[in-house]
């Protein structure tokens, strides 16, 4: 899309200058009708006014807005809708002030859809970037006139989801680091160090001890074979990356992941805190029971936790409760289940879906709590262990010596 200049005459009859964004004349004409403009002049864009930043946009360059982008204008657009902006001129101000290039092309493309007559929800889901669950909810919105109400739930749910998958993601990602830190270290140790001791064992002539000799054997494979080593462990992970992408290597992966201590507990929780929470913000907003379970499976990371829904789903579909099959997931607590039960029997069921997330919001928290604190020394411990280890191989021999000395 290029600037097309204009000069035209509003509905006050006065006469208005300004500037669109359009691809051809009568796309330009076409939006200055939905504004209620009659053109007078229209003058095309010169080649001075390329926008690159447009190109890079058009030709799929340019980085996909991030969840953080959409709540800022969900929250942007949530604040000029309380203060009584149409929607038309709402999103003409925020694609004026977004800078993001690819949030800024999809709100030119939203808000000329809603000029032609189209609802935002119908233009939203034109959109990449903008899931079901986005898109039903402003839907609701628009339906029963709260539309207002139903962004504000929308940032509020898209913040603690970030939130929640902030803290996995942190909970996983410094145990990797520290890990990484401590084999760089101990590989140091082994190619760069322990061949200078071999070099004085060697010249003193004297007997190796068994661990001495267990070190320095794998100081040897590291030194002659550590660069093929590195190279099949890079190949390795590249290749279980791409499977992991396939549906049965995702599925396989997930089962492994919600069976490992304490990683597993926190996948689990962490999943069922955006189930709950997605469940509760959609039945609030008056979406189907049946529609609000197919937009939560979804949502949800974790393939076999997915699979589980789903089976909640049919069996709600059948004519069941919603707690009879959840209760039949074994990581589903029963205290949990208990609480939807009430939920269901007076009638406040997304309000107790909206506290069950928050008890598993704080399970969450307590388990990257203890995590932290226990895997950091175990840790610690480990590598702490293996460089004394080849300290103690390394310095034995003098020892031995100066003791027969």
């Amino acid at each position: 899309m290029a600037n097309w200049k204009y000069v035209g005459i509003n509905k006050s009859g006065k006469i208005e200058k300004g500037v669109v964004q359009a691809k051809t004349q009568k796309e330009v004409r076409k939006v200055l009708r939905v504004k209620g403009i009659r053109p007078k002049k229209i003058m095309a864009p010169s080649i001075l006014e390329f926008d690159i930043s447009e190109w890079i946009v058009e030709n799929g360059l340019s980085q996909p807005f991030t969840k953080k982008d959409l709540i800022n204008f969900t929250k942007q657009l949530t604040t000029m809708i309380n203060a009584g902006v149409p929607i038309l001129d709402s999103l003409e101000t925020l694609h004026r002030a977004t800078k993001q290039p690819v949030l800024k092309k999809t709100i030119l493309r939203i808000s000329t859809e809603v000029g032609e007559g189209k609802s935002i929800s119908e233009a939203l889901a034109k959109q990449q970037g903008f899931d079901r669950l986005y898109c039903n909810l402003v839907r609701a919105g628009e339906a029963g006139g709260i539309l207002d109400t139903i962004l504000v739930k929308l940032s509020d749910h898209m913040e603690k989801q970030e939130k929640i998958k902030a803290q996995i993601k942190s909970a996983m990602t410094y145990p990797a680091i520290v890990v990484l830190v401590g084999i760089g270290v101990i590989w140091s140790m082994m190619v760069f160090v322990v061949p200078q001791f071999v070099s004085m064992l060697t010249d003193s002539g004297q007997e190796i001890p068994w661990i001495t000799q267990m070190v320095i054997d794998a100081s040897d494979f590291l030194s002659n074979h550590g660069l093929v080593l590195m190279a099949g462990i890079i190949v390795f992970i590249f290749f279980l990356l791409s499977y992991i992408k396939t549906p049965t290597g995702k599925a396989g992966f997930d089962a492994f992941i919600i069976k490992m201590p304490l990683f597993g507990g926190l996948v689990v929780k962490g999943n069922l805190t955006q189930f709950s929470r997605t469940l509760s913000t959609m039945l609030s907003s008056g979406v189907s029971l049946i529609d609000s379970l197919d937009i939560c499976i979804e949502t949800i990371d974790n393939k076999v936790i997915a699979d589980d829904i789903r089976v909640v789903r049919k069996k709600v579909v059948q004519g069941k409760s919603l707690t009879d099959p959840l209760k039949r997931i074994h990581y589903f607590p029963e205290m949990v289940s208990s609480m939807i039960r009430v939920g269901e029997q007076t009638g406040q069921i997304s309000e107790m879906l909206e506290k069950v997330s928050e008890v598993f919001e704080n399970e969450v928290n307590d388990l990257v709590g203890n995590m932290t604190k226990l895997i950091e020394p175990i840790i610690i411990v480990v590598l702490g262990g293996i460089v004394a280890t080849i300290l103690v191989a390394m310095y034995l021999p003098m020892f031995m010596s100066a003791g027969g000395a």
